[in-house]
């Protein structure tokens, strides 16, 4: 397992539909300037930097990552840039962990930033449109990127083979009250594209279908924004800490998966979320966790959608497959229940700044740990086609 490994600082920047006045650049540059202040240290005591960044055209540049070295104080330095679809903020921060963990560094900078709607379609003249053509080159561009493939329709593939396996979960009335219980979580995040968005059941009921069964107000949105987060070993952690006054959030267990992209025999399972099950189960393995109904108390999850939120939690182990639904009808996810699920009001509410959305769940998961003194949260991000990409993260209070 190596050294242990603590998160001793994090920062967001605002998660808003448009930066139109900072570049990637310069949201980058906040980023770090807070979470060196709120770990209590200088740019120079830091190691090395992981970037998460996703997509290169949003971006405008082949390497988005190589002006930050210099501009964010991190020159001469180990920089290295992760990229992996919706999980990679997950990933860089778990390329940053076994880096230290291993004894490479005892410190690093975990930056994950995003310009997504700097994209442009002068027909429509709107983001969206070159926005969700520039997803589509992360899917099959041999074939189904050619016929229109979106993300949305990819995850639809996943929810509706579920839904034929256990057709009585996943109800309408269900996944609208999650993403309303979502949008009141939000309230409370200062940081929030969507903050004050809060909407009823029967709001999130009569939205728009996008792609069945997925409604407008169930669909996560595009953001810009950037997160990031200090890594230390063990004692470089405490000595911050005990110069801070905050405590560490230990990183316990670590888990990540990849499955098949394309559905068939010895391929993708279509009903399940493989990646989610193996990933956690590393994770919690790693973590020494056996029933996690037992030792989760806060999950920041990767929801793009609202029923692939469900999904996952059914994956997790939270609660059973075929019975997701039991996170709102047994009130598990309810406020005074059993688990608190993306206080941050997720990627829906406070917004999907791809390579920065999971460096954003673990700032929200470590606030949430140390305010409401709980001593577990599993973070998750996933990603690319038929969410074939998982990583799940244990962080502990202690």
């Amino acid at each position: 397992m190596g050294n242990r490994v603590g998160i001793v600082g994090a920062a967001v920047t605002p998660f808003r539909a448009r930066w139109i006045e900072k570049t990637y650049y310069e949201l980058a540059q906040m980023a770090t300037r807070e979470v060196v202040k709120d770990a209590g240290i200088s740019i120079g005591d830091v190691d090395a930097v992981f970037y998460g960044i996703y997509n290169d055209i949003f971006e405008r540049t082949c390497i988005p990552e190589h002006p930050l070295q210099g501009i964010c104080g991190m020159q001469n330095k180990f920089g290295i840039r992760i990229s992996n679809g919706g999980a990679t903020g997950a990933y860089t921060m778990s390329a940053a962990h076994a880096y230290v963990a291993a004894g490479r560094f005892k410190t690093a900078l975990v930056l994950g930033v995003e310009k997504a709607t700097d994209c442009f379609d002068f027909q429509s003249m709107s983001a969206t449109p070159e926005v969700i053509k520039t997803i589509g080159w992360s899917g099959d561009s041999f074939f189904e990127q050619k016929i229109g493939w979106s993300a949305s329709d990819s995850y639809a593939e996943v929810v509706l083979a579920y839904m034929d396996e256990h057709p009585g979960d996943l109800k309408p009335e269900a996944t609208a009250r999650v993403a309303s219980l979502l949008s009141q979580h939000v309230r409370t995040n200062s940081y929030a594209q969507r903050q004050f968005d809060q909407v009823t059941p029967q709001e999130v009921m009569n939205s728009r279908l996008v792609v069945y069964p997925f409604r407008e107000l169930e669909i996560c949105v595009y953001s810009e924004g950037a997160a990031a987060l200090i890594l230390a070993e063990e004692e470089t952690a405490r000595a911050i800490a005990r110069n801070t006054g905050k405590p560490v959030v230990w990183i316990t267990g670590v888990g990540e998966a990849n499955e098949h992209s394309f559905a068939g025999k010895n391929q993708k399972v279509m009903s399940r979320i493989m990646s989610d099950y193996y990933g956690s189960r590393r994770a919690y393995q790693m973590a020494g966790i056996q029933d996690p109904t037992r030792s989760i108390q806060i999950v920041e999850l990767h929801d793009a959608f609202v029923h692939q939120l469900e999904v996952t939690c059914a994956e997790f182990g939270l609660v059973p497959l075929g019975r997701a639904d039991a996170l709102v009808e047994d009130g598990l996810m309810m406020p005074g229940g059993k688990y608190i699920v993306n206080p941050s009001g997720g990627l829906l509410f406070c917004g999907h700044a791809v390579g920065a959305s999971n460096i954003m769940s673990a700032w929200s998961a470590r606030n949430e740990l140390a305010n409401r003194r709980l001593k577990t949260a599993l973070v998750h991000g996933t990603g690319s086609t038929v969410a074939q990409y998982t990583v799940c993260l244990v962080l502990e209070h202690d």
